[in-house]
C-alpha cells in the first residue's frame, strides 16, 4: 500500500527544482476545483476526478478526490458508480486494443 505522507514530502524536490511550473500547477488545480467557479457543482467535479484517478491509476488521487467528494456532497455510492464507470471506460480500451491486435494478425497474413 501507498503511504501518501511517506511520498508526498518529496514534492519539495520537485518545488525547489521547477518553482514556477508546481506554482502554476497548483493556481490552476486550486480554479479547477474552487467551489465557485465552472458550471459543474463541487461534487460531480470530484466525482469525475475520482474516474479520472482510476483509470490513470494514481493511489493518491484516489484517496484525495473521494474523501473530497463526499465532503463536497457525494455519497458513497455516488463515489462507488464513479469507479465502476471509469472502470467500464478502462476496459474498453482495452477491447479496443484487441481489435489492434487482431488486425494486426489479419495485416500479416
Amino acid at each position: 500500500m501507498h503511504s501518501h505522507n511517506d511520498e508526498a514530502k518529496f514534492m519539495a524536490d520537485i518545488k525547489e527544482a521547477a518553482p514556477e511550473m508546481v506554482s502554476a500547477f497548483f493556481g490552476f488545480d486550486k480554479a479547477v476545483f474552487d467551489k465557485n467557479t465552472g458550471n459543474l457543482d463541487l461534487a460531480t467535479r470530484e466525482l469525475i476526478a475520482v474516474g479520472v484517478a482510476v483509470t490513470t491509476q494514481c493511489p493518491f488521487c484516489i484517496e484525495d478526490h473521494a474523501k473530497r467528494a463526499v465532503k463536497a456532497g457525494a455519497s458513497k455510492a455516488d463515489v462507488a458508480e464513479a469507479v465502476m464507470v471509469a472502470a467500464a471506460l478502462r476496459a474498453g480500451g482495452g477491447i479496443t486494443h484487441g481489435w489492434k491486435a487482431m488486425k494486426s494478425i489479419a495485416d500479416g497474413e
